[in-house]
């Protein structure tokens, strides 16, 4: 990484830091890229902060992470960019596997709307005062969430009707 790159990621870091110490709970880079995780009540005031004050107006990817553990299963993470520097960041969020919610940012990037749909849909955590949270790939009826770690690999027999894949003779 250049300097710049570090002054700006430190920045990023010391304004985290200086507003919200209490919920940052580890920060950390890993290939190249900066990790922050922070708790789940505070991502949509995070978000703000982290597109108002420090110019992330770019939200890249929203995506889950069945972490298939006893203790904060699921994970959210947020891919954000800085337009001005070049600068990436990953905000992560942890949800307990029992009513996985957190808070929409789409109010903050209206992108995340899809993004939140999706991670929604294959893992389950809902996205409270979303403007539209419904399933995007799978039937509204479908009952499960097929990137969850449980969900077998050749899916659940008859829990969605397949078409017919034998050719007509006719």
């Amino acid at each position: 990484m250049s300097l710049e790159l570090n002054d700006t990621l430190q920045t990023l870091v010391d304004g985290l830091t200086e507003n919200f110490s209490d919920k940052l709970i580890e920060v950390y880079q890993s290939s190249g890229d900066t990790f922050v995780r922070v708790e789940a009540d505070s991502i949509l005031e995070i978000s703000k902060y982290l597109k108002k004050k420090q110019h992330f107006v770019f939200l890249c990817d929203v995506f889950g992470n069945d972490r298939y553990t006893s203790d904060e299963r699921f994970e959210v993470v947020y891919n954000l960019m800085n337009l001005r520097t070049q600068t990436r960041v990953f905000i992560k969020v942890r949800v307990e596997e029992e009513n996985p919610t957190l808070e929409s940012v789409s109010s903050v990037w209206k992108a995340a709307g899809w993004n939140e749909r999706e991670v929604y849909d294959m893992f389950g955590v809902r996205f409270e005062n979303h403007p539209d949270l419904r399933r995007i790939f799978m039937p509204e009826d479908f009952e499960y969430f097929p990137m969850r770690k449980e969900f077998p690999l050749l899916g659940i027999p008859g829990s969605i009707e397949l078409p017919n894949t034998t050719p007509d003779t006719e």
